[in-house]
């Protein structure tokens, strides 16, 4: 092929698949599948019941809640004006269309409403129960007699005492409707969850609202963000100096999205300018370095493509971690761009001929390293290894089309970057440098500490996180309160799960109460045997009439009790345990309305308890507390023994394809770069006390791949006889670079990757520089190179 039909072979091939990436981003649509939702980060499939759960609040009421506060200040006006300002932000709020429910803490009006619901279901919610416990009565007392007679007696005989107590005065309207007194236990029951937080002067008017949209949406949060605004300026108007402040999942979310996407674009623009100043600093045609960076280009361009064809949502975190690339995809450019010619008329193929092998070892060793994380259990880092797998690919083979299409594809490095230390003054001091190292590296690992937070994943946000905690404290939660959730796949196995969670809880924190709305319900055996039991109460109603009778009351006072028993026994309709559970939990208003949920394959409950955190309920009663919810670190701390198993058969494989290359004994010699550089980064960390998670293992991972580029090229060009090309050394400076950017990320996480890379780079480098130089053997005792 001519140098003519080479250009244009390479261009065609390089624009076409430069057009069909594009393409493919255009039709997959790729901002809308970037995601920031942590629980993204984590299988869709994980078996494990708290992760469950936490799914199932992420979909339901649970993030949609949004907690403001209307707080007087300086200048606000009297009370007044606060009330106006409270009427203007309500009517602003629901005329929003942004929220589903908005109510006033101190307003009674949803604790009444709940009350009412109670009632009105009273015979459905609250009567299994009460008749399975009079059936336990009558079986012991008199199983001879009658169940209905009994059953009439029983209840006026309980009625009559029950009127001789204090609360029964307040109560008498109501017990014309409820001679069974299921009302009066409903009420004592429901004291703890219907109960309004302090809502005093010092705390303003408290507002809880129920957001329409989903609030890990953009279109949901800007809704909520837009409305509370409006809401802010109206309360102003009313009230000047009056403050609305408010918090939700959305708004944390939002400013999360906000600060990765940031991040995101800091991240990427830093590593490009660091990778820039070395390449710059380093060449004698800075102009000509600018060549270097449609190879980034394209390698980022490869990635992206790749991991949007694989996956259908892919977390903002990947491409935060992706921007590493830049400092990796340039190392083939370097070695092809900076490599000279063997004679003045050598063809750029002869160039590449030369390079090929250990370019296609470095390239295909990591990329077998990082395919083997796609058996990964994480999507996250899952879609690392796609993308960084297929980043490099991209990049080696753009390296070699670009550079096929450029006139004079070599480009000269200034002395400095050639320069090569002489080794019978260097030779002691290396050996020192390389005996400390290897002291770092056998002792610092043994002191390693890990520690795995799921919090890591997320950006800090210390202002709203404060804001948060203040008013969710206004609103009630406490450090001495405890909030338990009990879930079930169906509502019959949540139910029976939160009574073993009662039974378990009163025995383990003796006189402390534990509220839950769930409790309320009847089991499902008793829903079960209900319709038996409403069998032997016929004649109920009549029987109920003349034991009131006998006991002083006056019947005809009790006739509305009677027409609803006698209607809702008489049509009440057989309904799944299930159906029932759900149809109720829809029916719940208000903050209430959290406090249980029943979905088609999931439901929950919420126990409200009045102590601070203590023993963890055990797993058989599928019950967590939320700081076990907050806290998913054994969950990570699991999936991390899985990457290391991940990595170690990654590392074996790499190992082994570095052998099968290069024969045992050269082999070992490149191995032991990396794995030595490793070591050495554990070793550091491990000294330093520094606790370490999953990314930091990623990280070492991807940090022995890249360093097996150094090594091999080191060797190729000693067996050559030659000394190693400037370009190892740019190339790992690049790499650093990049890493460095990335070990100042606000994300932990990222952090952490980047600070691990970037050693263990720096590790690989100085290894390959002075390892020579330890040995009697000529080898590279070679002083600057002449090109």
């Amino acid at each position: 092929m001519t140098q003519g039909r080479q250009k244009l072979a390479a261009r065609l091939i390089l624009a076409a698949g430069c057009i069909a990436g594009l393409a493919i981003l255009w039709v997959r649509n790729a901002p809308r599948r970037i995601s920031t939702d942590v629980l993204d980060l984590v299988p869709r499939a994980e078996s494990a019941p708290e992760l469950a759960l936490i799914r199932n609040l992420a979909g339901d009421r649970e993030p949609r809640v949004v907690l403001i506060t209307l707080c007087p200040q300086a200048g606000a006006g009297d009370g007044s004006r606060l009330s106006a300002a409270r009427d203007a932000v309500l009517a602003s709020l629901r005329g929003s269309g942004a929220f589903e429910d908005v109510v006033v803490m101190s307003d009674g009006s949803y604790r009444e409403a709940l009350g009412r619901l109670v009632f009105e279901r009273r015979f459905d919610l609250l009567g299994p129960s009460w008749l399975a416990d009079r059936w336990r009565e009558h079986g012991k007392e008199a199983p001879l007699a009658p169940w209905s007679a009994w059953l009439a007696e029983r209840t006026a005989s309980r009625l009559e005492s029950f009127l001789y107590r204090p609360e029964a005065v307040g109560l008498q309207d109501l017990l014309r409707m409820d001679p069974m007194l299921l009302a009066p236990g409903m009420l004592d029951r429901l004291q703890g969850l219907a109960e309004a937080p302090p809502d005093s002067s010092s705390a303003g008017v408290l507002i809880w609202a129920l957001s329409r949209g989903s609030p890990l949406e953009k279109e949901g949060q800007v809704a909520v963000s837009d409305a509370l605004a409006r809401a802010s300026l109206e309360a102003s108007a009313a009230a000047p100096g009056a403050v609305l402040r408010w918090t939700s999942v959305g708004r944390l979310a939002a400013e999360s999205r906000r600060q990765i996407e940031g991040e995101f674009s800091r991240l990427n623009i830093l590593s490009f300018a660091a990778v820039l100043a070395v390449v710059l600093a380093s060449v004698r045609r800075p102009a000509r370095a600018l060549l270097l960076a449609p190879v980034i280009l394209f390698s980022m361009l490869g990635a992206w493509t790749a991991v949007m064809v694989a996956f259908d949502r892919v977390h903002v975190v990947v491409f935060v971690v992706g921007s590493l690339l830049c400092g990796v995809a340039i190392d083939y450019g370097l070695y092809i761009f900076l490599q000279p010619p063997a004679r003045p008329d050598e063809p750029y193929r002869g160039k590449v001929g030369r390079l090929i092998r250990p370019l296609l070892a470095s390239s295909l060793t990591v990329v077998l390293g990082f395919s083997l994380l796609l058996a990964s259990d994480l999507p996250l880092i899952r879609q690392v290894g796609v993308f960084v797998s297929a980043g490099l690919l991209a990049a080696l083979a753009s390296a070699i089309l670009w550079f096929a299409q450029i006139g004079d594809p070599f480009l000269e490095t200034r002395r400095f970057a050639r320069a090569r230390l002489q080794p019978r003054a260097t030779r002691g001091a290396a050996r020192v440098v390389l005996l400390l190292a290897a002291v770092v590296a056998i002792a610092g690992p043994w002191r390693l500490v890990w520690r795995d937070d799921i919090r890591d994943l997320q950006v800090p946000a210390p202002g709203l996180e404060a804001n948060d905690r203040d008013l969710r404290g206004r609103f009630g939660d406490s450090p001495n309160h405890t909030v338990y959730f009990t879930q079930g796949a169906t509502a019959a196995e949540a139910r029976e799960s939160l009574g073993r969670f009662l039974e378990w809880h009163s025995r383990s924190f003796p006189g402390s109460s534990a509220v839950s709305f769930g409790a309320l319900l009847p089991t499902p055996e008793e829903w079960e045997s209900l319709p038996a039991r409403l069998a032997g109460l016929v004649p109920f109603g009549a029987d109920l009439r003349d034991a009131l009778g006998r006991h002083g009351f006056d019947p005809a006072a009790f006739e509305p009790f009677v027409n609803a028993w006698d209607k809702w026994r008489g049509g009440r309709e057989t309904v799944a345990y299930d159906d029932w559970v759900r149809d109720l939990g829809s029916a719940l208003k208000g903050p209430v309305s959290l406090t249980m949920a029943c979905h088609p394959g999931a439901c929950w409950f919420i126990t409200l308890a009045d102590h601070s955190q203590g023993v963890e309920p055990p797993a058989s009663l599928r019950t967590f507390s939320s700081r076990q919810l907050e806290n998913l670190n054994q969950l990570f701390g699991r999936y991390r023994l899985s990457a290391l198993r991940l990595s170690t058969l990654g590392l074996g494989l790499i190992g082994l394809s570095v052998l099968a290359i290069y024969g045992l004994r050269r082999g070992l010699v490149v191995f032991a770069v990396p794995c030595g550089s490793c070591l050495f980064a554990f070793g550091v960390f491990g000294f330093l006390g520094h606790p370490l998670n999953l990314f930091h293992l990623l990280g070492a991972f991807l940090g022995v791949c890249l360093a097996h580029n150094y090594a091999i090229f080191t060797w190729e060009s000693t067996a050559r006889g030659e000394a190693p090309p400037p370009s190892i050394r740019i190339s790992a400076l690049c790499t650093a670079a990049s890493f460095g950017v990335l070990a100042s990320s606000g994300i932990p996480v990222v952090a952490a990757l980047g600070s691990m890379v970037t050693v263990i780079i720096l590790a690989a480098l100085v290894a390959v520089e002075i390892g020579p130089l330890s040995s009697r053997s000529p080898g590279l005792a070679v002083g600057p190179a002449e090109h």
